[in-house]
């Protein structure tokens, strides 16, 4: 069944990913993006509006215009996970959409979330539970898709091998592992939360296909598929705690600090955490009880990297 959707993040990657596949699967797609000089991009199949999401009176306005909507999806979410950041893009803002959503006529939401937020350490992950119960008790059907890690966080050592440089590891790479899933198969997993009545009112978490992978592996399969023997750098984890304790001593006085000091919890908190189903029973990740979806591999990906057919998004997701 056709539905007017909203869509919230549609720049990103991901967010541009799902509106391929909502447009693929009949609906009238809405786009919102952030004011910025120039032209407004062109996301083909949708119709795009500028507003300020983090605005209640832009998003009445700009936004939802008094018109009809039947589902929100949102994309959304803070650029780098600041502290700042997060609690105004990940909570808040999506506070104000919901309260505009219900007023245009919303029965679904559907938010991409993270698997990460199932053992919340960090600022962000705080800021997305707090909006996810919100959503929950909010009266609208609601579907939360908390996916593993995306390809393009598993990427950001593809030109350091071209060029090649050791892969770097951290501690020996075993420690951490992940079922890496695509923007296009997660694309296509939120877009079909609009149809599958399976996934109504359900925390949703997805991986790829295929086996869990740790971090060694990432970098014997980037080895093998760009033709070159392996070279490992091993990193300690313990580099992140000195870099946090330093930055988190001198944001005291020195405010702009502390987001590099929360940066660098960051960086150690996917270091040794595991983009998998958390058993809180058994006190462990496990693999087998992740769900997987799709059929796009890290293999390939890796493949359309080295041939240069896709390019390097990260952004503001780079690390190395």
């Amino acid at each position: 069944m056709s539905r007017r959707v909203l869509l919230l993040g549609a720049t990103g990657t991901i967010g541009r990913a799902t509106a391929r596949a909502l447009v693929r699967h009949g609906h009238e797609v809405v786009c919102v993006v952030r004011p910025k000089r120039g032209a407004v991009p062109d996301i083909p199949g949708t119709m795009v509006r500028t507003g300020d999401v983090t605005s209640p009176t832009s998003l009445a306005r700009e936004v939802f215009r008094g018109e009809r909507f039947d589902a929100v999806v949102s994309c959304l979410a803070s650029r780098t996970g600041g502290p700042v950041d997060a609690w105004a893009v990940d909570h808040q803002a999506h506070l104000h959409v919901l309260e505009a959503a219900k007023t245009a006529g919303v029965t679904h939401f559907v938010l991409l979330s993270a698997i990460c937020v199932q053992k919340p350490l960090l600022v962000f992950q705080h800021a997305k539970l707090a909006f996810e119960a919100a959503l929950m008790g909010s009266g609208l059907t609601w579907s939360i898709v908390r996916p593993t890690a995306f390809f393009k966080s598993l990427s950001g050592q593809v030109q350091r091998v071209q060029r090649g440089k050791s892969f770097l590891l951290f501690d020996d790479g075993t420690r951490t592992a992940c079922k890496p899933i695509s923007d296009d198969d997660v694309a296509e997993y939120l877009a079909t939360c609009l149809s599958d009545a399976s996934r109504a009112n359900r925390i949703l978490p997805i991986g790829g296909p295929g086996p869990a992978i740790t971090l060694r592996e990432q970098g014997e399969l980037l080895f093998r598929v760009a033709g070159k023997p392996p070279r490992f750098t091993s990193v300690p984890v313990t580099l992140f705690d000195v870099i946090a304790g330093v930055l988190g001593a001198l944001g005291a006085v020195i405010p702009p600090l502390r987001d590099k000091a929360e940066f660098a919890r960051i960086g150690r908190y996917y270091a040794t955490e595991s983009m998998l189903l958390w058993d809180p029973v058994a006190q462990r990740y496990d693999a087998d009880a992740t769900p997987s979806f799709g059929t796009d591999t890290l293999e390939a990906h890796y493949a359309r990297l080295l041939r240069g057919e896709v390019a390097d998004d990260r952004g503001e997701h780079a690390v190395f």
